[in-house]
């Protein structure tokens, strides 16, 4: 019997493309100015990683920003106004993701080191099946392609619900949830990771959680790229990550730990 991880379910935005989840965090921006509001990219961000309708509706909550929808349209927002800002949202993003579906720095070197140990790669998105048609050519144009691609409307549920890296685990065989890696840039990343009952890494160079596009992160100093890693960081660990890397060049290292806490398990 294995007694290694088998299986690494990757984010897409902000872990394997997309530097600093920049094209959700653009279109949110966009289409919000479309209804008359403007959110702070903290707020945009916060939810970040949630299926989109779900972010929205997440954005909306806050006292703050019913207070704004309140003052732009004189009445309180309702689930008819969250499904019409979803379909500009969706209408907004087929527009521009493909542009900001590069494959980050690193990535295809990792998965095919990933590869060679045996591991097979999934993946999990808050984006449509639909919005992944344009994100796959261009991660393929870059050197990435997992095994598979398993997004909200396939697993019928979201994050931080564990039914997506579930159906990671059907498609590939690989089971149980202690042989499988969640990575991701978010804290839903990590918690549905520890939702299913497997190990969750989180990445800081690159993430949603420091909010850099590649251009604010070559040009920021070091201290402000520390202090954003270390917030990110003990974000990671607040929602239960088991290890946090600095970037995804580190992951096989990492898997090799968790390797050895899973020996180290078995051997109790």
């Amino acid at each position: 019997m294995n007694h290694n991880i088998e299986l690494v379910v990757f984010d897409w935005a902000g872990t394997t493309t997309d530097f600093g989840s920049q094209a959700p965090v653009q279109v949110f921006d966009r289409t919000f100015i479309q209804y008359g509001m403007h959110f702070s990219r903290e707020e945009i961000n916060a939810p970040m990683g949630m299926e989109k309708k779900a972010h929205i509706r997440r954005m909306l909550s806050s006292e703050s920003a019913g207070q704004r929808w309140q003052d732009a349209h004189h009445t309180t927002w309702t689930e008819e106004d969250v499904e019409e800002i979803y379909q500009s949202f969706e209408e907004n993003l087929r527009q521009v993701v493909a542009e900001y579906s590069q494959v980050i720095s690193g990535v295809p070197e990792t998965v095919s080191q990933l590869r060679s140990l045996g591991i097979k790669i999934g993946s999990t998105t808050g984006y449509t099946s639909e919005i992944m048609q344009y994100v796959l050519p261009a991660a393929k144009a870059g050197g990435y392609v997992p095994d598979c691609v398993v997004t909200p409307d396939i697993a019928g549920g979201s994050r931080p619900t564990p039914f997506m890296l579930f159906e990671c685990m059907r498609q590939t065989g690989i089971y149980p949830p202690s042989h499988v890696v969640k990575v991701g840039d978010t804290v839903v990343d990590i918690q549905e990771g520890k939702n299913a009952g497997a190990w969750s890494v989180g990445i800081l160079t690159g993430s949603n959680l420091m909010g850099f596009s590649q251009q604010e992160y070559e040009s920021a100093s070091g201290d402000e790229i520390q202090e954003k890693k270390a917030r990110a960081r003990s974000a990671y660990f607040e929602a239960g990550a088991d290890l946090v890397i600095d970037n995804i060049r580190e992951l096989p290292a990492a898997i090799e730990e968790i390797n050895a806490r899973i020996r180290a398990q078995e051997e109790r």
